[in-house]
């Protein structure tokens, strides 16, 4: 049984932040999967779908993504999955727009939910680095990640957060090198 946990910020004046592309990519996954109904626990909104056959348990803290570890570790208490069975999606400053890296385990590269996470919990859990860009300026960085995507932005967020849906079974079998390179492709195909 996986674990997977979007991160972002609740509230719907959030909703459309770079910093909730996690939240997006859960989303698409329980939508593709017909997950079950997201309903309010573990300090976020939970919810349960098949992946080519594995259960998922599907998570969004609500705790604001300075404490999202509290909500990710007592999920994971309750249910005993172990952090290599955690996939965390979340954006990337690091990356081009609508490029996507996953690695288990590393640092947090100054993410606030991934050192959430890290202090309840330890590192080496799979994460799923979504690329938000760069705003090319370091004082620019807290308003980037807080501001909306442009409209110019939606056909890759759209693209990239239904290949990651199309694809998140080859992630239950654990083959993280198989789901990087179909994203790749699907993102190449689709023109981005």
């Amino acid at each position: 049984m996986l674990l997977l946990v979007g991160l972002g910020n609740p509230g719907k004046s959030y909703a459309g932040n770079r910093h909730n592309i996690g939240f997006m990519a859960v989303d698409a996954i329980a939508r593709a999967c017909e997950g079950a109904p997201f309903r309010k626990k573990f300090h976020g909104e939970f919810s349960e779908a098949r992946l080519g056959g594995e259960r998922a348990l599907l998570l969004k803290p609500e705790t604001y993504m300075n404490e999202s570890g509290r909500a990710v570790a007592e999920a994971a208490r309750f249910h005993k999955i172990p952090l290599a069975d955690i996939v965390v999606f979340h954006d990337e400053l690091d990356l081009a727009s609508g490029k996507l890296r996953i690695k288990r385990g590393g640092g947090d590269a100054g993410h606030n939910g991934l050192r959430s996470i890290t202090a309840h919990m330890g590192g080496d859990y799979r994460r799923v680095r979504l690329g938000i860009g760069h705003p090319g300026d370091k004082a620019l960085v807290h308003g980037h990640v807080l501001s909306d995507f442009a409209k110019s932005d939606k056909p890759w967020v759209e693209a990239l957060c239904e290949a990651i849906a199309k694809n998140a079974a080859t992630l239950a079998k654990g083959d993280d090198g198989l789901f990087q390179t179909r994203i790749h492709e699907a993102m190449q195909a689709a023109g981005f």
